[in-house]
C-alpha cells in the first residue's frame, strides 16, 4: 500500500531519495493537474538546493502529462513565484523549496491564482487526489520564463521602492547562498540602490552560513558590514520568504523586528491588526497597543496567517522567524519587499536600535525535543488536558490550545508544540524574569520528554 501524501505546516516536505522521490512528485503533480483541470497554466520554480532541478523536473513532467502548462521560472525566491503567479492570472503556483530546512530536504509548496497559499481545504483535496489513480490526462507544454526580475519588478508598490531609494543607510545584503543569491541585488540595482553583498552566489550547500539566518550564525556578516560601512543587513533564508536584519551593532532580534514594522504598518495604513501566531511573544503587541493597535493570534505557518490576515484585514501578516506578510500589496510572505520596507522607514542606521532599546525587557528561551511523528498527536492530547502540571502547578491566566498548548501567566507565557516540519516538539518560554523563564522551560521540558518516552514504549 502507497504511503499517504500529507501536507505540513508548510507544504509537502523531506529528505530526497527518502520523503521526496519521482513517484511522491508524480502523485503530487497529476493531482495537482486533475484539481486544477486540463489546459491550465501552472508556474514553476525552485530555490538553490542541488536537488531542486531534479524535483522540478519530476513535477514537470507529471503536471505536463495532466494537460498543464508549466511556466519555468527557473531558479527565483519563493516571493517572486507567488507575485508573479497573481500577476500573470497562473491557476496555480508550485515551489520547490525546503525553505531554512538542511541540504538534504526539499518540498513543494503550492500558491493559489491569488498568490496566497493553498489552504487546509485545497491541501485536504490534494492529498485525497494523491490516493485516487484516476487523473486527469493530456499534453501540456513547459513555457520558459525569460527575465522572471522584470515581471516581478512591476509588482513593487512605488512608495515603498522610493522610499528605500530616499533612505541614506546602506544596505548588505546576505542571501545566505539561497534562492535570494543575485536576484535580490538586481532589485536593489534597478532601483538604483546601492549595496554590499555577501553569500551571493547560488550554492544548495549552503556554505557560507546555512539556510536558515539564525542570530548564532550572522556573526560573520556583522563583521562584513563593519568592513563594508553598511548600517543595515538584510538576510535571507533559502528560499527567500523570510529575512532577519542586523544592524552594526548584531542581531535585532525576531519579534522586536515584527514589532517594528508592525507599528509602522498600524500607523501607514491605519488598520488596527497585526496577524500572527502562537509563537510570537508580546513585544509586537506592546508596539501596537501602544498605537491603538491589536494582535490577533492563530496557527503557525505563513500560509495560515496569510489566510488570517485576509479574514482579518490587518495591516500586515507577520511571523517572528522573520516572515512578512504586506496584504495590501499580496498574501504572500514578502521578504524582498520587506527589506525595502524597513530600509525605506529607516532615516538613519540606529533607529531600529533605539526602537528596540524602547522595548521592555524581556527574557526568551526555547528548547527541541525529538519527537517521532507517530507519537506527537498523542503527547500534544496529554498536554492539552493537563495545563495545570504543564505550567507547573502555578495559576495562570488563560490556555490556548489553538495551535499546541499555550499558557498565559501575567508577565509570561509558555507554548509546547509539534513542529510541522521536523521530528520534535518545540517548548518556548518567555518573561519579564529570567528565573520564571527557566522554571518554566525546565518544568515544560521535564514533562514533554517523559510523555514521549512512555508514548515510544508504547
Amino acid at each position: 500500500m502507497r504511503q499517504p501524501i500529507q501536507f505540513g505546516t508548510s507544504g509537502i516536505r523531506g529528505i530526497v531519495g527518502t520523503d521526496i522521490t519521482a513517484e511522491v512528485c508524480a502523485r503530487v503533480g497529476l493531482a495537482l493537474g486533475t484539481f486544477l483541470g486540463r489546459g491550465s497554466h501552472v508556474c514553476l520554480a525552485r530555490d538553490s538546493r542541488l536537488s531542486g532541478p531534479l524535483v522540478a523536473g519530476w513535477l514537470t513532467e507529471a503536471l505536463v502529462a495532466a494537460g498543464l502548462d508549466v511556466v519555468d521560472l527557473g531558479m527565483v525566491p519563493t516571493p517572486v513565484l507567488a507575485a508573479i503567479t497573481r500577476m500573470g492570472g497562473h491557476d496555480a503556483g508550485v515551489m520547490v523549496t525546503a525553505s531554512h530546512n538542511p541540504p538534504a530536504y526539499n518540498g513543494v509548496k503550492l500558491f493559489s491564482r491569488e498568490g496566497i497559499g493553498f489552504s487546509r481545504q485545497q491541501e485536504r483535496a490534494i492529498e485525497v487526489l494523491c490516493d485516487i489513480g484516476d487523473h486527469a490526462s493530456g499534453r501540456g507544454h513547459v513555457i520558459p520564463c525569460d527575465d522572471p526580475l522584470e515581471l516581478y519588478m512591476q509588482t513593487l508598490p512605488q512608495e515603498i521602492t522610493e522610499a528605500a531609494a530616499r533612505s541614506s543607510v546602506r544596505v548588505l545584503l546576505d542571501p545566505g547562498n539561497g534562492a535570494a543569491s543575485g536576484f535580490v541585488r538586481r532589485v536593489y540595482d534597478t532601483l538604483g540602490i546601492g549595496v554590499d553583498v555577501v553569500n551571493d552566489e547560488p550554492d544548495g550547500t549552503f556554505p557560507g552560513r546555512g539556510p536558515e539566518p539564525a542570530r548564532n550564525v550572522l556573526d560573520s556578516t556583522v563583521r562584513q558590514m563593519a568592513c563594508s560601512g553598511c548600517g543595515l543587513a538584510a538576510c535571507f533564508d533559502g528560499d527567500a520568504d523570510r529575512v532577519v536584519f542586523c544592524d552594526s551593532e548584531g542581531f535585532l532580534g525576531l519579534d522586536e523586528m515584527v514589532a517594528w514594522v508592525a507599528r509602522c504598518r498600524v500607523l501607514e495604513t491605519g488598520k488596527k491588526c497585526l496577524a500572527t501566531t502562537v509563537e510570537t511573544g508580546r513585544l509586537p503587541e506592546h508596539a501596537v497597543e501602544e498605537v491603538d493597535g491589536h494582535v490577533v493570534r492563530g496557527v503557525v505557518g505563513d500560509v495560515a496567517v496569510a489566510h488570517l490576515a485576509q479574514e482579518q484585514d490587518a495591516a500586515l501578516g507577520a511571523e517572528s522567524v522573520g516572515v512578512y506578510i504586506f496584504p495590501d500589496v499580496g498574501l504572500y510572505p514578502e521578504s524582498i519587499l520587506g527589506s525595502l520596507y524597513v530600509l525605506g522607514m529607516c532615516s538613519r542606521s540606529t533607529d531600529i536600535r533605539r526602537f528596540v532599546a524602547s522595548l521592555p525587557a524581556v527574557s526568551l528561551a526555547k528548547r527541541k525535543i525529538a519527537c517521532p511523528a507517530c507519537v506527537k498527536n498523542r503527547v500534544m492530547e496529554v498536554l492539552a488536558a493537563n495545563p495545570d502540571e504543564l505550567a507547573g502547578q502555578t495559576s495562570y491566566a488563560s490556555v490556548d490550545v489553538t495551535d499546541g498548548v499555550r499558557i498565559e501567566w501575567d508577565d509570561s507565557w509558555l507554548l509546547v508544540r509539534p513542529s510541522g516540519t521536523e521530528p520534535v516538539i518545540r517548548v518556548t518560554a518567555e518573561g519579564a524574569h529570567a528565573g520564571d523563564v527557566g522554571r518554566d522551560l525546565a518544568v515544560a521540558v521535564s514533562m514533554v520528554e517523559a510523555l514521549v518516552e512512555r508514548e515510544r514504549r508504547g
